[in-house]
């Protein structure tokens, strides 16, 4: 029995390429991968001591929310206006930077969660 084509729906092209995404992370070299790895971290513990440093000071947190959504927004804004996007893997400095900006979010929004608000 012959296996069916798959059609090309937008979830059948985000399978295929989170599939090459993984892959090429399995695939790298020791060096790619574990600076990728402390950046992850890297940005997870600068993201939870400037949430849970500068909160002390007056008017903390607020500050430190808008500090973090604008560097976060800059990162963005300049990796979709400096990385072609017809180019599937970028080079180690962009997701050095990527892994530093995905620590810093998931510990901005765990300290969120932990507040409760």
């Amino acid at each position: 029995m012959s296996r069916l084509p798959v059609q090309r729906t937008r979830l059948q092209l985000l399978l295929e390429r989170s599939g090459r995404v993984l892959m090429g992370q399995v695939r790298s070299t020791w060096r790619a991968g574990s600076l990728a790895l402390l950046a992850l971290l890297a940005g997870y513990y600068l993201g939870q001591n400037l949430t849970s440093l500068l909160l002390l000071l007056p008017g903390g947190r607020p500050l430190v929310v808008l500090v973090l959504v604008v560097l976060i927004e800059l990162m963005l804004r300049l990796r979709t206006r400096l990385l072609p996007v017809d180019r599937p893997d970028p080079s180690l400095a962009w997701v050095v930077v990527d892994n530093l900006r995905v620590g810093a979010v998931f510990a901005v929004v765990l300290e969120a969660f932990k507040l409760g608000s």
